[in-house]
């Protein structure tokens, strides 16, 4: 019995690794359009990628059917409307549940139920005092069915219910706010569920247009922005936004709930009047956005874990009222072709066994590895890693399970993602500046499997001079890196030390 624990806890450990599916990056798929493809379609399309969550406004069954056995995650909307039924009446919460998860669940992974959307923005006070009530009963109706624990519960929020974001240790409630808040983040507490809000610094931008704000929303290499409470540079507005929510949260007592982001996305056009929509902006948010999740180095509060995050959106929703720009977020066309290529399909996101070569400049030259500087911030590279990999560069081999993930830190990651850009035009030697945080090397940085490309280099690209620079440095050591060893190593002691040794005492040789 003993040893089959054993061989159990370790196949736990291992199936949980860094490989697993990116479960952290998510989509808004909205329905106010007269032109969108058929929701089986959207189905087929949606695995193709690794797109591994959707979010739903309502809950339309044909939608939630359709992601039926395909193994995406589906969040589901209770509609502002209905709140008050809801919160009024248990059996009416019981009903819902009956009609829009039971039919479905589990072969549709429904996995979040969205109770309302922006309801605190809405300063309709009866609606607003029904929240709490309804988040309630919803629950409760879960529970009478066995699943309060499998499908959480929660409500969406805007930015507005935040009073002060600037710095972000600073985050807090708006005042106005925090009686009502109070009760809704006990009950996410006590239930397990998350704060979900919708950061866009695409709306940042808007109030702040200096190029400066552009580069930092965009995830640009930019000088970043010091957090004059903490010392802390943020190198974009993404983590300075979701940063300032888990301060709030501290603030309120409640710094252990997680935060997911509802929305988040650039359009790509909108009205001759609005600075910043556009095709290039929209890739380069979504893009860098992606790069920087998968680079699971989390946020300066929150080092080491990504965020659950769904992009907005799936297509463009053309009947969708107000500014132009609110019809023109979409990811994805209504015929299913990409509006802008950002990595999402299978084939582009999944970590390559090998590394290979990048296409390379016409008329390159071997003048030799792009690498970071030794004194380069831990910020720098991130910024310059976010950057490189939503530029269309093929990050694969450093994502998990990619040959050149490990070790897995920033500094080696950053190495690899700025060669290959470097890689495309080394006649240029300005592609390796990166705000002065990088440098041209004859040292070869290639090590084991993992081979850094090299324009007019015929030689053995798996062996070079500065092979194991990135692997063994102090600097890389210090970093995430040294998070899988510790993972590893204590639980597989602890393993050996409860398990091992007790059978090995009580048997017979």
């Amino acid at each position: 019995m003993a040893l089959f624990m054993f061989f159990s806890l370790f196949l736990f450990l291992f199936s949980n690794s860094p490989a697993d599916a990116e479960s952290f990056i998510g989509v808004n798929y909205g329905l106010v359009a007269d032109n969108l493809p058929s929701p089986s379609d959207t189905a087929k399309l949606l695995q193709s990628t690794s797109i591994q969550k959707v979010r739903l406004y309502g809950a339309d069954p044909t939608i939630i059917k359709s992601l039926a056995g395909t193994g995406i995650g589906i969040v589901i909307g209770v509609a502002n409307g209905d709140l008050p039924s809801l919160a009024s009446d248990l059996n009416v919460a019981s009903q819902w549940i009956s009609t829009n998860v039971l039919p479905f669940y589990p072969a549709s992974d429904i996995i979040l139920i969205n109770v309302g959307n922006e309801i605190l923005l809405s300063n309709d006070l009866n609606l607003v005092n029904q929240l709490l009530p309804a988040l309630q009963n919803v629950q409760k109706a879960l529970e009478a069915v066995s699943l309060g624990r499998k499908i959480k519960v929660s409500t969406v929020h805007a930015m507005t219910v935040l009073g002060q974001s600037d710095p972000p240790s600073a985050g807090s409630f708006a005042p106005g706010y925090q009686a009502r808040l109070k009760g809704i983040l006990q009950f996410l507490s006590e239930t397990g569920s998350p704060f979900v809000i919708n950061p866009y610094p695409f709306f940042a931008y808007l109030g702040d247009q200096r190029p400066e704000t552009l580069s930092f929303c965009l995830f640009q290499p930019n000088p970043g922005r010091v957090d004059s409470n903490t010392g802390i540079k943020y190198m974009n507005m993404f983590d300075a936004q979701v940063d300032a929510v888990h301060s709030a949260l501290k603030s309120m007592g409640f710094e252990n709930v997680e935060v997911v982001v509802a929305e988040t996305g650039w359009p790509t056009s909108g009205d001759s009047n609005v600075v910043g929509p556009s095709v290039e902006n929209a890739k380069t948010y979504n893009g860098n956005l992606i790069a920087h999740l998968r680079s699971m180095v989390g946020t300066p509060l929150r080092p080491g874990k990504p965020i659950d995050t769904y992009i907005f959106a799936l297509f463009d929703e053309n009947l969708k009222p107000g500014p132009s720009f609110e019809r023109s977020f979409g990811l994805f066309k209504p015929d299913l072709s990409m509006a802008y290529d950002i990595g999402l399909t299978k084939s582009s996101s999944s970590g390559s066994q090998t590394s290979q070569s990048p296409p390379l400049g016409k008329s390159a030259t071997s003048v030799g590895w792009c690498v970071p500087k030794e004194d380069a911030t831990e910020e720098q590279l991130q910024a310059s890693l976010d950057w490189v990999c939503g530029q269309g560069i093929d990050c694969g081999p450093i994502t998990p399970g990619g040959v050149c993930f490990e070790p897995n830190n920033v500094m080696s990651h950053t190495a690899y993602a700025m060669n290959l850009y470097f890689q495309k035009s080394p006649e240029n030697p300005t592609d390796c500046d990166f705000s002065q945080t990088a440098r041209i090397t004859s040292d070869n940085p290639s090590y084991s499997n993992c081979v850094y490309p090299r324009a007019g280099w015929s030689g053995d690209q798996s062996l070079g001079g500065a092979m194991n620079k990135y692997v063994t440095s102090d600097k890389a050591i210090e970093t995430n890196g040294s998070e899988c060893s510790s993972f590893l190593s204590l639980p597989l002691f602890m393993i050996i030390f409860f398990f091992v040794l007790p059978i090995s005492h009580h048997m017979n040789f």
